[in-house]
């Protein structure tokens, strides 16, 4: 396995990518304990699971997620109320 280190990213996408082909034991002096929540500003949101695959289908070909795509549709609404 190559050493590398831990990416410094807020994307979770990113970060399970990442410890999909890391093993944590490589990385155990990179490790901090946190006292603070690390995901507070996380917000879940609740689709049928045809709705989220109409969003899957909307979001493959622009090359983003699903859930960047639904961020960028908040966004724009909050930026039109602005």
């Amino acid at each position: 396995m190559n050493r590398t280190n831990i990416p410094q990213t807020d994307s979770i996408q990113e970060l399970a990518d990442f410890w999909d082909t890391h093993d944590l034991t490589d990385l155990e002096e990179e490790l901090e304990e946190v006292s603070e929540p690390v995901f507070e500003n996380l917000v879940i949101i609740q689709l049928k699971p045809e709705e989220l695959e109409v969003i899957e289908t909307l979001a493959k070909p622009r090359g983003i997620s699903p859930a960047n795509l639904i961020r960028e549709w908040v966004l724009e609404h909050i930026e039109a109320k602005v």
